[in-house]
């Protein structure tokens, strides 16, 4: 088995606890989801937040799922003028047979054009 790494990402609506874990439960699950992945073959995630993002920490939608005894770690993102705002980033470090060419990373909503050339 290798050790691959997805990415995705979220822009949200506003900066509020609750919109915040929710769609960063959306992205996570559509990540393990796309790439056919449970919770056990999580070795690592990283969140990042853009500098405008107060409310939680994105981390704690993984463990609100159930993502218990995985290293998570949370981290701002560079703050960068017109890059854009209230967007959450996730890289995973995951067990899979998956070759990398198939990797699914997931951008949702308005962060699809961040990555239009791996956004599935």
């Amino acid at each position: 088995m290798a050790v691959r790494a997805v990415r995705g990402a979220v822009q949200l609506e506003r900066d509020e606890s609750g919109h915040m874990r929710q769609q960063v439960s959306e992205l996570l699950t559509a990540i393990l989801e796309r790439n056919a992945l449970v919770p056990d073959d999580l070795i690592s995630v990283w969140f990042t937040a853009t500098p405008d993002l107060h409310s939680d920490f994105p981390a704690v939608a993984a463990r609100e799922l159930g993502i218990t005894d995985v290293p998570l770690i949370c981290a701002q993102e560079l703050d960068i003028e017109g890059a854009m705002p209230r967007v959450v980033r996730i890289l995973a470090h995951v067990e899979t047979d998956l070759p990398k060419s198939d990797v699914a990373h997931v951008y949702l909503g308005a962060a699809a054009s961040l990555r239009k050339d791996i956004a599935q």
